[in-house]
């Protein structure tokens, strides 16, 4: 005698465009929570003393700054300044490393040629590199591009590369015994199988590229965000520091997501939420 089990189906495979729509509204409330509550917290905290207003002015004190700031064009001008250096900076690093990963990805001449020296140099310090590069470029934007680049350059490579070499070997001899040649097997195969971790190691290097250039401008300029956040230390203007750290941190945040909805573009099929959906 044998006995059938049926399984209920869950409220997700019922109606799964309800639960998705319902899990979307879910992560727009919960990704706005935090921050409001964080601010709250951080203005109480003020307001009642727990902590050092002078220290940790309150964010109703930095809107007047803010605005401050923004009608003398000091706030424009130093974020349109390390916009457009973390952008090109970011390309030109991103693309070196993309193809770089990809050649060493798929070479094990390569890899055994190359990848001994770029470890060596992927641990230097890129800051340590400074001297080097104001010496051959000056005290301008072609410095701090460089070293941005640089940065991003090592982060993508490995990452490029890992994601290529972790492909399944399966994968690749189902091409091969389908005859593949070289590009069908990079085209179909190799390319799409790392893209979604290629796109994770580019929103990484996406928030290392603002954390180097921050660092940068804390060192050598006279403009961008970080030399506001600096001058703002040096000359106890804590307010204006406070607000060249908010603005990095949202350059920083929308850096990534516009990495991440190119990323989505190319890997239409996969998703951040397709492990668990609630129900």
């Amino acid at each position: 005698m044998s006995t059938t089990l049926y399984r209920r189906p869950g409220v997700a495979e019922l109606h799964p465009v309800r639960t998705r729509r319902r899990w979307n509204a879910t992560k727009v409330v919960l990704g706005v929570s935090v921050p409001v509550g964080f601010v709250v917290l951080w203005q109480l905290s003020a307001v009642l003393e727990w902590v050092d207003p002078f220290l940790y002015p309150p964010p109703s004190r930095l809107i007047p700054g803010l605005v401050a700031l923004w009608e003398d064009g000091k706030l424009v001008e130093a974020t349109v300044t390390s916009v457009r250096r973390v952008i090109l900076g970011y390309l030109l690093g991103a693309a070196g490393g993309l193809v770089v990963g990809l050649l060493m990805g798929m070479s094990r001449v390569l890899r055994a040629a190359l990848e001994p020296f770029s470890w060596a140099w992927y641990t230097v310090p890129k800051l340590a590199l400074l001297p080097i590069f104001l010496t051959i470029f000056g005290f301008g934007d072609t410095s701090v591009v460089v070293l941005i680049a640089a940065t991003v350059y090592f982060f993508v490579w490995i990452s490029v590369m890992s994601a290529v070499m972790a492909v399944p070997t399966g994968y690749r001899e189902a091409a091969l015994m389908l005859r593949a040649n070289r590009w069908e097997m990079f085209r179909h195969v190799l390319l799409p199988a790392a893209l979604p971790e290629i796109f994770v190691g580019l929103r990484i290097s996406a928030g290392v590229s603002v954390l180097m250039l921050v660092g940068i401008e804390f060192v050598i300029s006279d403009q961008g965000l970080g030399y506001l956040i600096e001058q703002g230390r040096t000359l106890l203007l804590l307010e204006q520091s406070y607000v060249g750290i908010v603005l990095v941190a949202l350059i920083g945040y929308l850096f990534a997501l516009l990495v991440k909805a190119i990323g989505r573009l190319f890997i239409r099929w996969t998703s951040d939420d397709n492990a668990i959906i609630p129900t």
